[in-house]
């Protein structure tokens, strides 16, 4: 069924209407004051919608939920059972959704921690549980005197002193913890700011991988386990950002990725533990924007194609003429017509390619640097939170734009709650 069709609707304002309203669309209902708007909306479509809902239930749960008052209609066709948002006025804060003031995400966010089933977002596989002989055959693998260290991570994000936590720590026997991304000897743990988040994670074991460490890390593991609910952490100590996670209850049999117990916090985008890293939760980054900073395509850099990086801005003139002497384009040429690797280079930096650079002091002395370009976006944005001058911040916001965050495409939502 396509439509809802209404015959009749007679409910407060509406004059004896008929009307098909489209199924799995937007619909918009508009007119002026007293036209009968929510007379449609909430007092014949929500009404009967919810009337028909409470019908179907068994006369038990009935008694708990109230029934609307059946409006006056001859006949409706193709109505599903509905909801319907309390109008609000509001204030605008970029945290908040329909959802969230209405509280219809909090239902949300537990049916997909309850009903939910993860899956590995590479490989689409389910995640499952693995066993300590897993988690030790993976370690295993990695190659041969690896300098590694199993982390236990008791806890994440939160506020506090944590003194408490530290001192049972001691009296368990353990030595050294990651404490925000440091380790440290507990005896000696630097004290942690009250009201500032914080991550502690025990070090289990030190190690340098061998064949002939099976019993040893299956103890670990089980120590790391039991001591974190079920997660553990291996790093290699020459690159940190080099980690595995391990998990007793969720993992990717095929890559090893491996997310906590699914629950409501991790889908909320207000919580640390569901929240995009790189938007913090918001859904949108400010930065600077190429179509901003481009005043006219059809000029050459010379004459301005790029705000404030003309022949009249001499230094930085001077680094895109040293740019395109580099990699061989013409400074002359309209930017739209520089190809768009070079335009890229121009906006985004040249990477790990240095070029010679021509400077001229005040006494009039040419002085050659090998660098990197920085490139114009990176060089405003750097300009941007290093100046102290809220002027300066005031004519360089100009070039900013909002976008969909990168990395959650607009979801709000980190790679383990998508």
């Amino acid at each position: 069924m396509d439509t809802i069709t209404l015959r009749g609707a007679r409910t407060h304002n509406l004059k004896n209407i008929d009307l098909d309203i489209p199924r799995d669309k937007l619909v918009v209902i508009t007119g002026l004051s007293g036209s009968g708007k929510s007379s449609l909306a909430f007092d014949t479509l929500y009404a009967e919608g919810q009337r028909r809902y409470v019908e179907s239930l068994s006369t038990y749960a009935r008694q708990f939920l109230s029934m609307m008052e059946k409006p006056d209609i001859d006949h409706i066709e193709g109505l599903s059972p509905a909801i319907s948002i309390e109008q609000k006025s509001t204030s605008h804060n970029p945290r908040s959704t329909v959802g969230t003031i209405t509280e219809v995400y909090d239902y949300l966010r537990l049916l997909y921690a309850r009903a939910g089933q993860p899956r590995c977002p590479d490989h689409g596989e389910p995640l499952e549980a693995q066993t300590i002989s897993q988690m030790v055959d993976k370690v295993l693998s990695l190659p041969e005197e690896s300098k590694m260290m199993m982390l236990a991570p008791i806890i994440k994000d939160r506020k506090g002193e944590h003194l408490h936590t530290i001192s049972e720590l001691l009296s368990k026997g353990f030595v050294r913890a990651r404490i925000d991304g440091i380790v440290v000897d507990l005896d000696d743990a630097p004290a942690l700011e009250k009201n500032k988040k914080h991550t502690i994670e025990v070090v289990i074991d030190r190690f340098k991988v061998r064949s002939d460490l099976q019993l040893r890390l299956a103890e670990s593991f089980e120590t790391c386990l039991s001591l974190s609910d079920g997660i553990a952490k291996v790093i290699n100590m020459d690159d940190e950002k080099d980690e595995l996670v391990f998990s007793s209850k969720f993992a990717c049999p095929v890559c090893g990725y491996a997310i906590t117990e699914l629950e409501p916090r991790l889908f909320s985008f207000n919580n640390p533990n569901g929240a995009c890293q790189t938007c913090d939760g918001l859904g949108t980054q400010q930065a600077f924007d190429a179509d901003r900073v481009i005043q006219d395509e059809n000029l050459t850099l010379g004459e301005g194609a790029i705000r404030g990086w003309g022949r009249r801005s001499i230094f930085y003139f001077q680094q895109l003429n040293a740019l395109a002497n580099f990699y061989g384009f013409d400074i002359d040429t309209k930017f739209k017509d520089i190809p768009k690797a070079y335009q890229d280079k121009i906006l985004n930096g040249s990477g790990k390619d240095k070029i010679d650079f021509v400077y001229i002091n005040e006494r009039g002395d040419k002085m050659t640097r090998s660098h990197v370009f920085e490139g114009v976006l990176p060089n405003l944005n750097r300009r941007y939170h290093e100046t102290e001058s809220d002027s300066v911040r005031d004519d360089l916001s100009q070039y900013i734009s909002t976008k969909p965050c990168p990395s959650c495409h607009g979801t709000r939502l980190n790679k383990a709650a998508r």
